[in-house]
């Protein structure tokens, strides 16, 4: 089984590296061709499954599980 510490180091620099891809890749397709309003429908799935991301990395770093 892996190190509570491990995991939580671990899931922060992952979850770190999907928003910081998520975010720019908004923001580029936001200032690219499509423009603000026809990058907004992006923005608003982009920040729908990245607070997902951050729920799932609390809930499995920091959440108290029964089998520990």
């Amino acid at each position: 089984m892996v190190n509570r510490k491990v995991n939580m180091i671990l899931g922060f620099i992952a979850t770190a590296g999907v928003v910081l891809f998520i975010t720019g890749l908004a923001y580029s397709i936001s200032t690219g061709f499509a423009g603000f309003w026809g990058g907004m429908p992006f923005w608003i799935i982009s920040m729908i499954v990245l607070s997902a991301v951050v729920y799932n990395y609390y809930e499995e770093a920091f959440k108290k599980k029964n089998d520990d």
